[in-house]
């Protein structure tokens, strides 16, 4: 679970690092650790009036600089830095260090509606808040579209394992499409890997119901979205409140089912596995341009430097 983890983020760094936009000029980015911030600071100092640098954190990253953040977050404003953080998750719930970070946004983008009344109340006004929950961590367009692929359903497992309730589906798509099926049991696919399943044509993200937090409850994973990009139709179970998943779905760019009812499940798998090349070329533009983590960064630092 730690190297898939590890993989996970790193593959999102590797995202920010490759993002563009029309009306912005991107320059080679630097991942950092904690160890890097003094040496961060020091290049703050040097930097190019016409340049606008930006320190991006992800997850509950910003934890390894608790206690810091009331000189930090000064410094880095007059130095011309901007802080930008995607949560992914509750942070204003379960990251110890909120309140003190809060304060020093210039950006932050979350996982959780809403925020903390405390939490909410710390972020500057200039800070530009949204709710946006999972995306894709793939470069945009970096796997390419197969027009013709295999036709046949790929299960992506979580941490979950073989719950009652996944064998059941499992036991159920191999005896109905049997060499079509493929399952990943425990987990999901390793991110190094995700790029070799666009020569399958149907994914399908069979979680919704079991998680902890009203947020994800609500928004599912990352697996729908990076499916997507690879070209592939995905086919997802309904979340316990709906959210972007069901907008999804009313566009006709995922399909969902209702939790736990394998008629249905088994009509969407088929439904996907008759999209013609068209609808699944929508799918596979769709997601590219608008559901991956670079996107989004890009677009909201676009849109904060516009904003006086």
């Amino acid at each position: 679970m730690a190297r898939l983890d590890c993989d996970w983020h790193g593959e999102n760094a590797r995202a920010f690092a490759a993002m563009r936009h029309p009306a912005l000029s991107f320059r080679p980015a630097s991942v950092l650790g904690v160890e890097h911030i003094m040496e961060l600071l020091q290049l703050g100092r040097q930097r190019p009036p016409h340049e606008k640098w930006w320190l991006v954190f992800m997850g509950q990253h910003p934890q390894a600089l608790a206690g810091t953040w009331g000189k930090l977050g000064p410094l880095l404003r007059k130095l011309g830095i901007h802080v930008l953080y995607y949560a992914f998750d509750e942070a204003s719930r379960t990251m110890d260090c909120f309140l003190e970070l809060a304060p020093h946004l210039d950006v932050l983008i979350h996982d959780e509606a809403p925020l903390t009344p405390e939490a909410h109340a710390r972020l500057r006004r200039e800070c530009r808040e949204i709710h946006r929950s999972w995306v894709a961590n793939i470069v945009p367009f970096s796997v390419p579209f197969v027009e013709e692929p295999e036709r046949a359903i790929v299960f992506l497992g979580s941490k979950l394992g073989l719950t009652p309730h996944r064998q059941r589906q499992i036991a159920f798509l191999q005896a109905k499409f049997k060499n079509c099926f493929y399952a990943f049991h425990d987990h999901s696919v390793a991110v190094a890997d995700r790029g070799r399943l666009n020569r399958y044509k149907v994914s399908l993200c069979p979680e919704g119901r079991k998680f902890a937090t009203r947020a994800m409850s609500e928004t599912h994973t990352d697996r729908p979205f990076w499916s997507g990009c690879l070209g592939m139709s995905p086919v997802s179970e309904d979340s316990a409140a709906g959210g972007r998943l069901e907008e999804l779905h009313r566009e006709g760019l995922i399909l969902r089912y209702p939790h736990g009812d394998l008629s249905v499940l088994a009509e969407r798998c088929e439904q996907a596995l008759e999209l013609g090349i068209a609808e699944r070329r929508r799918i596979y533009s769709h997601f590219n341009r608008e559901e991956t983590v670079g996107t989004v960064v890009a677009n909201l630092i676009a849109e904060s430097l516009r904003t006086p």
